[in-house]
Protein backbone atom coordinates (compact mmCIF):
# COMPACT_ATOMS: atom_id res chain seq x y z
CA UNK A 1 0.00 0.00 0.00
CA UNK A 2 1.31 3.29 -0.71
CA UNK A 3 0.72 5.96 2.33
CA UNK A 4 1.35 9.94 2.61
CA UNK A 5 3.50 9.92 5.92
CA UNK A 6 3.08 13.81 6.63
CA UNK A 7 6.89 15.11 8.15
CA UNK A 8 10.28 13.75 7.86
CA UNK A 9 11.99 14.12 11.16
CA UNK A 10 8.96 13.94 13.54
CA UNK A 11 9.29 11.14 16.24
CA UNK A 12 5.93 9.11 14.98
CA UNK A 13 7.13 9.49 11.09
CA UNK A 14 10.48 8.59 11.68
CA UNK A 15 9.38 5.85 14.06
CA UNK A 16 7.18 4.50 10.98
CA UNK A 17 9.70 4.79 8.59
CA UNK A 18 11.38 1.45 10.73
CA UNK A 19 8.26 0.03 11.51
CA UNK A 20 6.11 0.15 8.08
CA UNK A 21 7.37 -2.72 6.96
CA UNK A 22 5.58 -4.19 3.76
CA UNK A 23 4.50 -0.43 2.45
CA UNK A 24 5.29 2.12 0.56
CA UNK A 25 5.70 4.81 2.54
CA UNK A 26 6.16 8.02 1.19
CA UNK A 27 7.51 11.41 3.48
CA UNK A 28 6.69 14.28 3.07
CA UNK A 29 8.50 17.46 4.66
CA UNK A 30 9.30 21.17 4.22
CA UNK A 31 10.32 23.09 1.77
CA UNK A 32 7.66 21.20 -0.90
CA UNK A 33 5.72 20.19 1.56
CA UNK A 34 3.86 22.86 4.14
CA UNK A 35 0.92 22.43 6.06
CA UNK A 36 0.45 25.99 6.51
CA UNK A 37 -0.49 26.03 2.41
CA UNK A 38 -3.36 24.91 1.51
CA UNK A 39 -2.45 24.27 -2.36
CA UNK A 40 0.28 22.96 -0.96
CA UNK A 41 -1.27 19.97 0.70
CA UNK A 42 -3.23 19.58 -1.84
CA UNK A 43 -0.73 19.30 -4.87
CA UNK A 44 1.61 16.80 -2.52
CA UNK A 45 -1.54 14.40 -1.99
CA UNK A 46 -2.62 14.63 -5.85
CA UNK A 47 1.25 14.19 -6.89
CA UNK A 48 1.65 11.30 -4.46
CA UNK A 49 -1.95 9.57 -4.59
CA UNK A 50 -1.50 7.31 -2.04
CA UNK A 51 -4.22 5.24 -0.90
CA UNK A 52 -4.19 6.37 2.52
CA UNK A 53 -2.74 10.00 4.19
CA UNK A 54 -0.96 9.29 7.94
CA UNK A 55 -1.34 12.53 9.53
CA UNK A 56 1.37 13.00 11.74
CA UNK A 57 3.17 15.95 11.82
CA UNK A 58 1.96 19.10 13.43
CA UNK A 59 2.90 22.55 15.32
CA UNK A 60 3.80 20.87 19.05
CA UNK A 61 5.54 23.97 20.69
CA UNK A 62 2.47 23.77 23.56
CA UNK A 63 3.68 27.01 25.43
CA UNK A 64 4.87 28.90 21.83
CA UNK A 65 1.67 28.13 20.21
CA UNK A 66 0.59 30.72 22.95
CA UNK A 67 2.28 33.47 21.20
CA UNK A 68 1.66 32.31 17.49
CA UNK A 69 -2.10 31.05 17.92
CA UNK A 70 -2.25 31.64 14.19
CA UNK A 71 0.19 29.57 12.79
CA UNK A 72 -0.67 27.05 15.58
CA UNK A 73 -4.39 27.21 14.11
CA UNK A 74 -3.21 27.11 10.12
CA UNK A 75 -1.07 23.90 10.99
CA UNK A 76 -3.06 21.79 13.50
CA UNK A 77 -6.57 23.10 12.84
CA UNK A 78 -6.88 23.91 8.81
CA UNK A 79 -4.31 22.21 7.91
CA UNK A 80 -5.58 18.53 8.53
CA UNK A 81 -9.04 19.43 7.16
CA UNK A 82 -6.92 20.29 3.97
CA UNK A 83 -4.91 16.99 4.12
CA UNK A 84 -8.99 15.12 4.87
CA UNK A 85 -10.50 17.09 1.82
CA UNK A 86 -7.56 16.18 -0.86
CA UNK A 87 -7.87 12.25 0.08
CA UNK A 88 -11.38 11.96 -0.03
CA UNK A 89 -10.78 13.80 -3.93
CA UNK A 90 -8.62 10.37 -4.72
CA UNK A 91 -10.44 8.00 -2.65
CA UNK A 92 -7.63 8.25 0.20
CA UNK A 93 -8.23 7.11 3.65
CA UNK A 94 -6.94 9.01 6.94
CA UNK A 95 -5.21 8.56 9.79
CA UNK A 96 -5.04 11.90 11.92
CA UNK A 97 -2.89 11.68 14.72
CA UNK A 98 -4.53 14.23 18.15
CA UNK A 99 -3.57 14.83 21.66
CA UNK A 100 -4.39 13.98 25.22
CA UNK A 101 -4.59 18.61 25.51
CA UNK A 102 -7.59 18.11 24.53
CA UNK A 103 -8.99 17.60 27.90
CA UNK A 104 -8.71 19.71 30.53
CA UNK A 105 -7.27 17.60 33.17
CA UNK A 106 -10.46 17.43 35.80
CA UNK A 107 -11.19 13.75 35.86
CA UNK A 108 -9.63 11.95 38.43
CA UNK A 109 -8.96 8.54 36.05
CA UNK A 110 -7.92 8.06 32.11
CA UNK A 111 -10.60 9.74 29.75
CA UNK A 112 -12.40 7.98 27.51
CA UNK A 113 -12.68 9.09 23.63
CA UNK A 114 -16.81 10.24 24.52
CA UNK A 115 -16.04 12.27 27.17
CA UNK A 116 -16.64 16.27 26.97
CA UNK A 117 -13.22 17.70 25.47
CA UNK A 118 -11.92 21.22 27.38
CA UNK A 119 -8.67 22.49 26.04
CA UNK A 120 -7.05 24.72 28.41
CA UNK A 121 -4.37 26.42 25.80
CA UNK A 122 -3.86 27.27 22.56
CA UNK A 123 -2.07 24.10 21.53
CA UNK A 124 -4.97 22.02 22.70
CA UNK A 125 -7.37 24.08 21.11
CA UNK A 126 -5.87 23.81 17.38
CA UNK A 127 -5.74 20.30 17.73
CA UNK A 128 -9.12 20.27 18.34
CA UNK A 129 -10.27 22.13 15.73
CA UNK A 130 -8.05 19.77 13.14
CA UNK A 131 -10.11 16.38 14.80
CA UNK A 132 -13.16 18.69 14.15
CA UNK A 133 -11.75 19.34 10.24
CA UNK A 134 -11.51 15.93 9.79
CA UNK A 135 -15.06 14.98 10.55
CA UNK A 136 -16.13 17.15 8.46
CA UNK A 137 -14.34 16.31 5.94
CA UNK A 138 -15.58 13.59 3.19
CA UNK A 139 -12.96 11.23 4.27
CA UNK A 140 -13.06 7.77 6.04
CA UNK A 141 -10.69 8.54 8.57
CA UNK A 142 -9.61 7.60 12.42
CA UNK A 143 -8.62 9.93 14.85
CA UNK A 144 -5.28 8.80 16.90
CA UNK A 145 -5.27 10.88 20.15
CA UNK A 146 -2.14 9.96 22.06
CA UNK A 147 -0.13 11.41 24.96
CA UNK A 148 3.41 12.26 25.97
CA UNK A 149 5.28 10.82 23.41
CA UNK A 150 9.37 10.40 23.09
CA UNK A 151 12.09 8.37 21.28
CA UNK A 152 15.35 8.32 19.93
CA UNK A 153 14.70 10.81 17.55
CA UNK A 154 14.03 14.94 17.75
CA UNK A 155 13.41 16.73 20.79
CA UNK A 156 11.51 15.03 23.67
CA UNK A 157 11.17 14.58 27.71
CA UNK A 158 13.28 11.89 27.42
CA UNK A 159 16.20 13.32 25.89
CA UNK A 160 15.63 16.79 27.45
CA UNK A 161 16.31 14.82 30.98
CA UNK A 162 19.45 13.14 29.91
CA UNK A 163 20.88 16.31 28.71
CA UNK A 164 20.58 17.93 31.35
CA UNK A 165 21.88 15.59 34.22
CA UNK A 166 24.94 16.16 32.07
CA UNK A 167 25.40 19.27 33.91
CA UNK A 168 23.28 19.40 36.88
CA UNK A 169 23.09 16.56 39.87
CA UNK A 170 19.63 17.49 41.02
CA UNK A 171 16.64 18.40 39.17
CA UNK A 172 13.17 19.91 39.75
CA UNK A 173 10.51 17.87 37.98
CA UNK A 174 6.96 18.75 38.51
CA UNK A 175 4.87 15.96 40.26
CA UNK A 176 1.27 17.14 39.97
CA UNK A 177 0.59 16.43 36.40
CA UNK A 178 -0.38 13.45 35.23
CA UNK A 179 -0.24 10.90 31.99
CA UNK A 180 1.15 7.82 29.85
CA UNK A 181 4.82 8.08 28.79
CA UNK A 182 4.14 6.83 25.19
CA UNK A 183 6.78 5.36 22.56
CA UNK A 184 6.44 7.05 19.18
CA UNK A 185 7.31 2.97 18.11
CA UNK A 186 3.74 1.73 20.15
CA UNK A 187 2.30 4.87 18.53
CA UNK A 188 3.54 3.23 14.67
CA UNK A 189 2.64 -0.83 15.72
CA UNK A 190 -0.57 1.04 16.69
CA UNK A 191 -0.68 2.46 13.47
CA UNK A 192 0.25 -0.76 11.36
CA UNK A 193 -2.82 -2.64 13.79
CA UNK A 194 -4.96 -0.02 12.33
CA UNK A 195 -4.00 -0.21 8.12
CA UNK A 196 -3.70 -4.18 8.60
CA UNK A 197 -7.40 -4.44 10.19
CA UNK A 198 -8.50 -1.80 6.94
CA UNK A 199 -6.71 -4.53 4.99
CA UNK A 200 -8.75 -7.41 5.92
CA UNK A 201 -12.42 -5.07 6.37
CA UNK A 202 -12.24 -1.69 5.29
CA UNK A 203 -15.49 -0.81 6.96
CA UNK A 204 -13.70 -1.74 10.66
CA UNK A 205 -13.67 0.87 13.39
CA UNK A 206 -13.74 3.66 10.81
CA UNK A 207 -15.06 6.91 11.29
CA UNK A 208 -14.32 7.24 15.06
CA UNK A 209 -11.85 8.90 17.78
CA UNK A 210 -9.60 6.22 19.03
CA UNK A 211 -6.21 6.94 22.03
CA UNK A 212 -3.58 5.50 22.09
CA UNK A 213 -1.01 5.64 25.18
CA UNK A 214 1.49 4.04 26.45
CA UNK A 215 0.10 1.30 29.37
CA UNK A 216 -0.29 2.78 33.23
CA UNK A 217 0.59 6.56 33.96
CA UNK A 218 2.63 8.22 36.34
CA UNK A 219 3.86 12.04 36.27
CA UNK A 220 6.43 13.81 35.02
CA UNK A 221 8.34 13.36 38.02
CA UNK A 222 7.99 9.86 38.02
CA UNK A 223 8.91 9.57 34.70
CA UNK A 224 12.08 11.62 34.83
CA UNK A 225 13.00 8.80 38.06
CA UNK A 226 12.37 6.74 35.97
CA UNK A 227 14.43 7.18 32.69
CA UNK A 228 17.26 8.00 35.35
CA UNK A 229 17.60 4.35 37.31
CA UNK A 230 17.10 3.35 33.02
CA UNK A 231 19.96 5.64 32.10
CA UNK A 232 22.02 4.96 35.47
CA UNK A 233 21.82 0.63 34.22
CA UNK A 234 23.77 1.92 31.29
CA UNK A 235 26.50 3.83 32.71
CA UNK A 236 24.75 7.06 31.33
CA UNK A 237 23.86 10.97 32.43
CA UNK A 238 21.27 10.61 35.97
CA UNK A 239 20.35 13.25 38.82
CA UNK A 240 17.95 13.36 41.43
CA UNK A 241 14.88 14.64 40.83
CA UNK A 242 13.07 16.86 43.50
CA UNK A 243 9.13 16.80 43.05
CA UNK A 244 7.61 19.89 42.72
CA UNK A 245 3.87 21.36 42.20
CA UNK A 246 2.96 22.92 39.23
CA UNK A 247 2.75 26.50 40.55
CA UNK A 248 6.42 26.14 40.85
CA UNK A 249 7.24 26.12 37.47
CA UNK A 250 5.22 28.70 35.61
CA UNK A 251 4.91 28.07 31.79
CA UNK A 252 2.60 29.97 29.22
CA UNK A 253 -0.06 27.30 28.58
CA UNK A 254 -1.75 25.17 31.22
CA UNK A 255 -1.35 22.01 31.26
CA UNK A 256 -3.89 19.39 32.50
CA UNK A 257 -3.85 17.48 35.90
CA UNK A 258 -4.77 14.65 34.61
CA UNK A 259 -4.33 14.00 30.70
CA UNK A 260 -4.25 9.77 31.35
CA UNK A 261 -6.06 8.20 28.24
CA UNK A 262 -8.08 5.08 28.20
CA UNK A 263 -7.07 2.95 25.36
CA UNK A 264 -9.85 0.08 25.56
CA UNK A 265 -11.64 1.48 22.47
CA UNK A 266 -8.70 0.79 20.66
CA UNK A 267 -7.57 -2.34 21.78
CA UNK A 268 -11.16 -4.04 21.45
CA UNK A 269 -11.56 -2.31 17.58
CA UNK A 270 -7.92 -3.32 16.38
CA UNK A 271 -6.56 -5.83 19.01
CA UNK A 272 -3.68 -3.90 19.96
CA UNK A 273 -2.35 -2.16 22.81
CA UNK A 274 0.85 -0.55 24.08
CA UNK A 275 3.06 -2.49 26.03
CA UNK A 276 3.76 -1.19 29.75
CA UNK A 277 4.91 2.51 29.37
CA UNK A 278 7.99 1.55 31.24
CA UNK A 279 9.09 -1.42 28.97
CA UNK A 280 8.86 0.87 26.02
CA UNK A 281 11.27 3.30 28.08
CA UNK A 282 13.58 0.53 28.40
CA UNK A 283 13.91 0.30 24.42
CA UNK A 284 14.71 3.56 23.77
CA UNK A 285 16.91 4.21 26.40
CA UNK A 286 18.71 1.29 25.50
CA UNK A 287 19.03 3.19 21.66
CA UNK A 288 19.95 6.05 23.64
CA UNK A 289 22.77 4.98 25.75
CA UNK A 290 25.13 2.19 24.34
Amino acid sequence: MRILVTGREGQVSRSLAERGTGHELVFAGRPEFDLADASSIERTVAAVNPALVISAAAYTSVDKAEDEPALAMAVNGDAPGALARSAAKIGARMIHLSTDYVFDGSLDRPWREDEPVGPLGVYGATKLAGEQAVVASNATYAIVRTAWVYSPFGSNFVKTMLRLAETRSELAVVEDQFGNPTSAFDIADALMAVIAAWQIDPGKGTNAVYHVAGSGGTHWAGFARAIFAESTCRGGPTAKVIGIPSSAYPTLAKRPANSRLDTTRFANTFGYSAPPWRDSLHGTISRLIS
